[in-house]
């Protein structure tokens, strides 16, 4: 099918004919069912669709891209959900973007256009080339395309002026080799979408328990008496979860949602595989509702805290703190020094709604605690995290079954490319196996992450920048800053299946690399010519299993990640002793994990395990904790309520349905009644009432920050919802524009991406 042709300018098309109806009061069911499958027969017909999905998160198959989530011992023929069967039509759609593309569409045109004109033409198809000073892309041979980067990386003045950014979709294969390419020239500038999402989870765990990560399995989720969802979507952001829950209430579990929306999928949940999800009244979800206001967590928490060591019943598991946690006498008398009435009031929370939490949390012994990017972009994000470890500690709900915490990640290899090495702070003991593997002397100075990468390109400290995936100018906080530091490299290069807009706002000369996508067949090159090859993912839940595509390639100028990884590293290292052809064999590169890698011992066979295998989690697995004292840490965290003036509100940024990260699929939100549009701002009527403002008015959103730049979102409808007085939410990338570079998390340096004050302006026009 032929890319369609360029209609409008940046306004989502549609928008003029945005529509808004009642916030539903249930996730899935069949407008679920419907809605798959308009999507996979307008990008690849039914035919191609079913064999595809026939395949997906099946042990013989591949591995979703849309999110993290685990799969389940045993596989249905039918384990996805609707916007996996998204994620999957956009890329295994029969749209494609050729040489003819690039010919009409200047990159001037490009620029504005909107995020999902941009990823709507479809799958790239063979190298292209921005030269400096041309205004289109143009075809570029793959050996050219190498010998460019090859040559602008060895000419850099210092290695430390190359940032090697990673999407959280790139498998552990491609992975380790691209941490190795970006060592071997001297750099841990490795920023990765980490540091934009759970940087802040992965820093507060590392301080109270030892481990950046999850302590939980799927069994535990199912297994729970408690399960607190918070911060978190899971009915568009993790669908599959639904499922689990379903389980959990199944088999007894009370569930609590603690968000500033109530969101449908943790209402009602209809499994469209049981008959009482497709024409009975499906499965109600969450028990209990605490409509907190933005970046307050903090503060409710440490009123949980405060009740559980006051408690004269005795709420403390004292034999699992005494035995394993230090810091209980500095955090109680901490907690005891807090005026509860002034952090209840920070909540906006009814007190018989709080008590009712805490009674449930009291009573139940098994609790695991679920959350995703409502906790991380916060100012306080990790103070926020260690008080909710603080809270199972207490209760000695660690390293049990049907207890833990359980940060939710949302891209399919996000963890898994930690685990590899992507961190621009690596660990001494990684770098000195990664250096006695290779005969390396890896870098020890820490690198830039995605904050620091932004600002060092935009003072010129920077001149190439590669991305391995991803489309990092719409992922990035203050996106005209992000944007503008772009252009001013020398040199860009994107390993990218489709379009978006990091091509368009690239640097002066510019590179796309089509790679392969998780569902393709993955033929060998070089060494290993004629062979199918696998790679491996690492879910949510430390789960590692492997992946193989089964569709014909978009293109067969294609190659994989790590083909492309590789080919660069043959230009740009190729004096570093490592014999990246060989790596061609990706049985090779896994060899070389097991060696460099705690966990990935014997990782060849374990892989042809169905499932694959679970890395060690000391708290899960002995509750034990890797700290300088041993012990898990209850720490001390003091809470810093927002200041938002007089007139002002502060707003959180969400994704709608119809999206995954950047990539947008459709215009509607259906589970919030939102419909042909994106430019919604949703606001309480109090706050509208307030403000002089009704229902559909058109206003720009301007952010307020201690600088003197002005962040203008232009025209933004007003819809009137359920939203904690003071507060509001609008859709990213599309709001990105108004979160300040230097607006970040303590400790993790994570944007606050959800919780920028704003005011509101009448549009003009």
């Amino acid at each position: 099918m032929a890319a369609s042709k360029a209609t409008g300018p940046d306004a989502d098309p549609g928008d003029a004919e945005l529509s808004v109806s009642a916030q539903k009061r249930s996730a899935a069911g069949v407008p679920a069912l419907i809605a798959s499958m308009r999507q996979v027969h307008g990008q690849l017909g039914a035919k191609k669709a079913v064999r595809t999905l026939l395949h997906l998160n099946q042990p013989d198959g591949f591995d979703c891209p849309g999110c993290a989530w685990p799969d389940p011992h045993h596989t249905s023929p039918f384990e996805f959900c609707e916007n996996g069967v998204k994620a999957i039509a956009e890329e295994a759609t029969d749209r494609r973007i050729d040489v003819s593309f690039f010919a009409r569409h200047s990159i001037g045109e490009l620029v504005t256009m909107s995020d999902y004109w941009l990823g709507q033409q479809g799958r790239l198809t063979e190298p292209m080339i921005r030269r400096a000073g041309d205004d289109h892309y143009r075809p570029i041979s793959w050996d050219d395309a190498f010998t460019a980067i090859g040559t602008e990386l060895r000419s850099l003045s210092s290695p430390n002026r190359a940032v090697f950014y990673t999407s959280g979709r790139t498998s552990n294969e491609a992975a380790f080799v691209y941490q190795l390419l970006a060592r071997a020239l001297g750099t841990n500038n490795l920023p990765d979408c980490s540091n934009m999402c759970h940087e802040s989870s992965g820093i507060a765990l590392g301080n109270a328990i030892g481990i950046g990560k999850g302590t939980v399995s799927l069994d535990d989720v199912h297994a729970a008496e408690l399960i607190l969802v918070i911060g978190q979507n899971p009915g568009t952001n993790h669908p599959r979860m639904l499922t689990a829950l379903e389980e959990a209430k199944r088999r007894g579990a009370s569930i609590v949602s603690i968000n500033p929306l109530h969101e449908a999928g943790l209402i009602g949940f209809r499994n469209p595989q049981r008959p009482r999800g497709v024409v009975g009244r499906g499965t109600p979800l969450a028990d209990l509702h605490l409509p907190i206001r933005v970046g307050a967590d903090l503060a409710l928490f440490q009123i949980i805290n405060r009740r559980l060591v006051d408690d004269p019943s005795g709420a403390i598991d004292d034999a699992f703190v005494a035995a394993s946690c230090d810091g209980v006498d500095e955090l109680t008398e901490h907690l005891c020094s807090l005026d509860v009435d002034d952090l209840l009031a920070a909540t906006g929370l009814d007190a018989a709604v709080v008590d009712e939490l805490y009674a449930r949390i009291r009573r139940a012994d098994r609790i695991v605690a679920c959350w995703a990017m409502g906790l991380t972009q916060h100012k306080q994000a990790v103070a926020t995290i260690q008080e909710l470890a603080n809270t199972l500690l207490l209760r000695g709900a660690i390293g049990k079954p049907g207890a833990g915490l359980c940060p939710v990640r949302g891209h399919s290899n996000v963890q898994g490319d930690r685990t590899m090495g992507i961190y621009e702070k690596p660990t001494e003991e990684f770098l000195d196996a990664l250096d006695r593997e290779f005969a390396l002397v890896s870098p020890r100075a820490h690198g830039f992450d995605t904050v620091d990468a932004i600002a060092a390109m935009a003072t010129g400290d920077v001149d190439v920048f590669v991305g391995m995936g991803g489309n990092f100018v719409a992922a990035a906080p203050d996106t005209d800053v992000t944007a503008a530091a772009m252009e001013r490299c020398r040199l860009t290069v994107q390993v990218s299946t489709k379009l978006n807009r990091s091509h368009a706002r690239c640097g002066e000369t510019a590179i796309i690399l089509p790679c392969l996508g998780r569902t393709e067949i993955d033929a060998g090159r070089g060494i290993a010519a004629g062979t199918e090859r696998r790679v491996t993912v690492e879910d949510s839940m430390s789960a590692v299993h492997a992946t193989r595509g089964r569709n014909q390639p978009a293109s067969p100028m294609l190659r994989s990640e790590v083909d492309i990884v590789c080919g660069i590293a043959a230009h740009a290292a190729p004096d570093a002793g490592i014999d990246w052809a060989g790596f061609a064999d990706y049985r090779t590169i896994r060899a070389h994990i097991a060696s460099v890698v705690p966990g990935f011992e014997d990782f060849e066979r374990r892989i042809d395990v169905p499932g694959g295998f679970v890395l060690p989690n000391p708290p899960r697995d002995s509750r034990t904790f890797v700290t300088t004292t041993g012990t898990a840490r209850l720490t001390v965290n003091r809470f810093e309520a927002i200041e938002v003036p007089a007139g002002r509100l502060l707003l959180q940024t969400i994704r709608s349905h119809d999206q995954y990260n950047t990539t947008i699929y459709g215009l509607d939100d259906r589970y919030r009644g939102i419909h042909q549009g994106r430019r919604v701002l949703l606001i309480a009527q109090a706050d509208l009432d307030d403000h002089g403002l009704r229902d559909g008015d058109v206003v720009d959103l301007v952010g307020e920050w201690h600088d003197d730049v002005e962040r203008r979102a232009p025209r933004f409808r007003l819809v009137t919802y359920d939203v904690p007085r003071g507060t509001c939410a609008a859709y990213f990338p599309e709001t990105n524009v108004l979160v300040p570079l230097d607006s970040v998390a303590d400790g993790s340096a994570t944007p606050t991406s959800k919780s920028i004050v704003i005011r509101l302006e009448r549009s003009r026009g």
